[in-house]
């Protein structure tokens, strides 16, 4: 079985006409809104049909990262716009059982604590029976000091909810302010803080049951493994950084083989599992290959050294470990 830990929700226009009238009106008034049926059911069959076309069994749906308005002034359209789409993802959901699987989005706001993410958390794991989240470490979007980072105390809330509902959250960035950074730049910026940040910290001393997956390969980390292998032995830690690293997890999306080989060699396939974000950023023709960039499975089948047994992990069984509560892929 095939599946993809890492895809984003393809909106109907509808969707992105009540985003522009909710982001110009700032919410005031409250608009009332429901994702329309029939567009959402086009979205999502269109949807499948680039799952068949490359042999996907089951795809994790979340939002588009960078269009969930976390940095929008109020809090009120991050709120208002996270249920909208959350409820998008769910109707999809219930379009095709067994395929789709809900990750929510948080509506998180600026240097607001994550606090104001639990009552949606809750609702979408147990009404609508979503597997998981996104953790934006940074919802002031490069418009301001973020909050601290993701080892802090600060995240606390977040993660003593998701802990108790038993569900992981994926490190994933939104959109950039800062003309320095392009949100796909800030992507991979954010998780590379993001695994020191919590790798130097006490979250899980405090949290032994914390389920965090780092996407992109785990951002910059992996590729400067030997920096931070000197940098643990540096201040005499009693774990090696590896050791450290599997308590994290991490996916394949990255459009490049060797980037690819090396991610596995350095991380091993326990904590590992498959993603694309097809389609996304990936999604454009390869000339070498014929194939899309995000057409990842035949990419990981043909890594020699890779035996059946990482395969089937890489394939499902990291995420089957992973992903527990209102997740139940057939054989």
């Amino acid at each position: 079985m095939i599946i993809d830990s890492h895809a984003h929700v393809v909106m109907p226009q509808e969707m992105y006409r009540f985003m522009a009238d909710l982001a110009s009106s700032r919410g005031n008034p409250v608009p009332r809104f429901k994702p329309p049926e029939e567009p959402v059911r086009a979205a999502v069959d269109g949807l499948i049909r680039k799952m068949d076309e490359v042999g996907t069994d089951i795809q994790l749906l979340s939002p588009r990262p960078f269009a969930q308005m976390h940095s929008v002034r109020p809090s009120l359209v991050s709120r208002l716009w996270a249920r909208a789409v959350n409820d998008a993802i769910h109707m999809m959901t219930q379009m095709h059982p067994g395929r789709i699987y809900g990750v929510a989005g948080l509506p998180q706001f600026r240097d607001e604590s994550p606090e104001n993410s639990i009552e949606e958390l809750e609702r979408c794991v147990k009404e609508l029976g979503f597997v998981g989240c996104l953790i934006n470490p940074d919802p002031v979007e490069g418009d301001g000091s973020p909050p601290p980072g993701m080892g802090d105390e600060f995240w606390y809330p977040l993660y003593e909810k998701m802990v108790e509902l038993d569900v992981p959250g994926m490190v994933h960035s939104a959109s950039s302010s800062h003309p320095r950074e392009s949100y796909t730049l800030k992507f991979i910026n954010e998780e590379s803080i993001a695994i020191i940040s919590i790798l130097e910290s006490n979250v899980f001393d405090d949290f032994p049951d914390l389920k965090i997956i780092v996407p992109h390969s785990g951002g910059a980390i992996p590729f400067h493994m030997g920096r931070f292998r000197a940098w643990n032995l540096r201040r005499k830690e009693p774990e090696t950084f590896e050791q450290k690293m599997r308590k994290l997890y991490f996916d394949t999306c990255n459009y490049s083989k060797d980037s690819l080989e090396f991610q596995i060699k350095m991380l091993g396939v326990d904590n590992i599992m498959f993603g694309t974000e097809r389609p996304g950023t990936g999604s454009v023709h390869c000339p070498e290959t014929g194939r899309d960039f995000d057409d990842l499975k035949p990419v990981i089948e043909s890594i020699e050294w890779l035996s059946e047994e990482d395969k089937v992990k890489i394939f499902e069984g990291t995420c089957r470990k992973v992903y527990t509560t209102n997740f139940n892929p057939g054989a």
